[in-house]
């Protein structure tokens, strides 16, 4: 009789976490829309508020829609546990809260999403919490950015807006070198095209907005515990896993709940008294996104290719930043830390600089202009006059979004609709 195995990246986007309902035999997980739940008596009641058993108690801190997704992110992270949580920046808000005191430091990539700028260098200052900015081109700058404050490493997998693939490896063993945790934001890549804990990440963050839901209907974020970070082990004392908690009768998280006890604090500490929780609905339009996840994010990145190589042709465009081109500086890192595609989203450089990019993402047709990527449409945006605009013009061009600079979402419409939309915007200017 043969072994069993472990299942392929497609059959846990369809089933991870889930099965049929013991009560009805409902297939679909069913959106479980309630605030609260009976417990079967007092001394149930007692062992759920002293983390003594696992279960169901208020559903700002879990729910079992919500459970079915942690559980289908995890095994598809390849991680021991999850969380999910209102959005990718309660995802962030979460995971900094979880690992950093008043005075603390962490070192993240320049190359970010314009709004994960903004909070790591405005909001996060409010709680005395302080970032060294480095550079995702350069792996070295980030082991010189380390001070004796530093208590983490940050970015992303594929930067957003700019596209470039970070060496993740490299990165790795900084932060290992270090002895700080590895946190790598995945939501561009999504774990079909890249999962970083293959390379060296600790803790991966996704907002569940983008390619994993895929349909631009609901915003979720999840918290990935990798199970790799030794708490107890560290030289440094991150006192949320590592000290006695007076409000769960002295408990220490890491001896507790060994390596998925990161997950758990940043769920009954971080969600109890915070509260971004996710709703059970907008969880159920997750997991239904999630199924189609690998089909998706293979016709996105191909569709991707096919107008990167059409722009880069064109007399008008100056530059296009997508590494699945050769041409592009981190292909052959694209090649090895996402083989199967580079992705959905990238960047252009138009001639005529910013009023030309205005121009062209108005006579734009079928994509359409909004905030958003990851879609199943082709989205389009000019991130100096939106996303960045709170940005300084050198932190916009350091963010790689210039004056000049387009960056594309591609759908998964038909390749020849989608070239040809992008032809008849450039030929209105």
């Amino acid at each position: 009789m043969s072994q069993p195995t472990e299942q392929k990246f497609a059959t846990l986007a369809v089933h991870a976490g889930a099965s049929p309902d013991p009560v009805t035999g409902a297939r679909a997980t069913p959106i479980y829309q309630t605030t609260s739940f009976v417990f079967n008596d007092t001394d149930h009641a007692a062992s759920l508020f002293a983390l003594e058993a696992f279960g169901n108690i208020y559903t700002r801190m879990n729910n079992p829609t919500q459970a079915v997704l942690e559980s289908r992110i995890a095994a598809l992270e390849g991680g021991t546990a999850a969380l999910a949580v209102a959005s990718g920046h309660a995802a962030q808000f979460l995971t900094f809260h979880t690992l950093l005191e008043p005075g603390d430091e962490f070192v993240a990539a320049r190359q970010l999403y314009g709004g994960s700028v903004n909070q790591f260098n405005h909001g996060f200052k409010k709680f005395d919490w302080n970032v060294v900015w480095a550079d995702a081109q350069d792996p070295a700058s980030f082991e010189r950015a380390i001070t004796p404050k530093t208590r983490a490493i940050f970015c992303e997998s594929i930067a957003n807006p700019g596209g470039i693939i970070v060496d993740l490896p490299a990165v790795a063993a900084i932060a290992k070198k270090a002895g700080v945790p590895f946190i790598v934001d995945n939501t561009l890549a999504s774990p079909y095209l890249c999962r970083p804990k293959d390379f060296g990440a600790d803790i991966v963050l996704h907002s569940l907005t983008k390619f994993i839901g895929g349909h631009g209907n609901s915003i979720g974020g999840v918290i990935v515990d990798c199970g790799t970070y030794d708490w107890n082990a560290s030289r440094f004392r991150y006192k949320t896993l590592v000290e006695p908690n007076a409000s769960y009768n002295d408990i220490v998280m890491a001896n507790a709940f060994g390596n998925f006890a990161f997950a758990i604090a940043c769920r009954v500490m971080g969600l109890r008294d915070l509260g971004p929780a996710i709703s059970p609905f907008n969880a159920f339009l997750l997991l239904t996104g999630c199924e189609t996840l690998p089909l998706r994010m293979q016709r996105h990145s191909d569709n991707a290719l096919a107008a990167a190589r059409y722009l880069e042709r064109h007399p008008k465009v100056v530059w296009v930043n997508y590494t699945g081109l050769p041409s592009s500086a981190c292909h052959s890192l694209q090649q090895k830390i996402c083989p199967r595609g580079a992705g959905a989203v990238f960047t252009l450089g138009l001639k005529g600089g910013y009023e030309a990019g205005l121009k062209f993402v108005s006579a734009l047709k079928m994509f359409s202009l909004l905030a958003n990527f990851g879609d199943t449409r082709s989205l389009v945006i000019h991130p100096a006059s939106t996303t960045h605009r709170q940005l300084t013009d050198a932190q916009r061009t350091a963010a790689g979004v210039g004056p000049e600079v387009v960056r594309l979402s591609v759908g998964i419409e038909d390749e020849a609709d989608i070239i040809a939309d992008l032809e008849q915007a450039l030929n209105a200017l």
